[in-house]
């Protein structure tokens, strides 16, 4: 199946491998709370167990250097996409209001990003994330 919207997530090429996938749960979970369509029913299994929904269309995730991750965020912000980020100052903090008070203390052109993810209509988030690699 072909969605119409896109999710994204792109993380830098030279965090530890602990901290891309840190990095990626976080930004998924941003889109999974902010954007309720994107996720689908409970699961329950032939036992009757019952299992937390997911997202019902997949999360590309790419890799970039520092400057390919500045210019997929200044282009997604651009196109009026919705976008979450994870700055560097994001691994010193242990909840949730010491994060967006990292964030808030630094103007958008200066913030140190690690990682951003990037929902919206596909031709667009393909637009914002053109030239960057899927994550190996």
């Amino acid at each position: 199946m072909r969605f119409s919207t896109k999710i994204g997530v792109v993380v830098r090429d030279d965090l530890a491998s602990w901290q891309r996938l840190n990095v990626t749960a976080f930004l998924a979970s941003g889109v999974a709370g902010a954007v309720g369509e994107t996720v689908g029913l409970p699961y329950r299994d032939g036992s009757g167990v019952d299992y937390l929904p997911m997202f019902r269309q997949p999360v590309l995730v790419f890799t970039a250097d520092a400057a390919g991750l500045n210019r997929a965020h200044g282009r997604a912000i651009g196109r009026g996409l919705r976008v979450g980020v994870y700055t560097e100052e994001l691994f010193g903090t242990d909840n949730d209001a010491d994060n967006r008070a990292a964030v808030a203390a630094v103007p958008t052109e200066k913030l140190g990003l690690v990682g951003i993810a990037v929902y919206g209509p596909r031709a667009d988030v393909d637009k914002a994330l053109k030239g960057l690699s899927l994550h190996p």
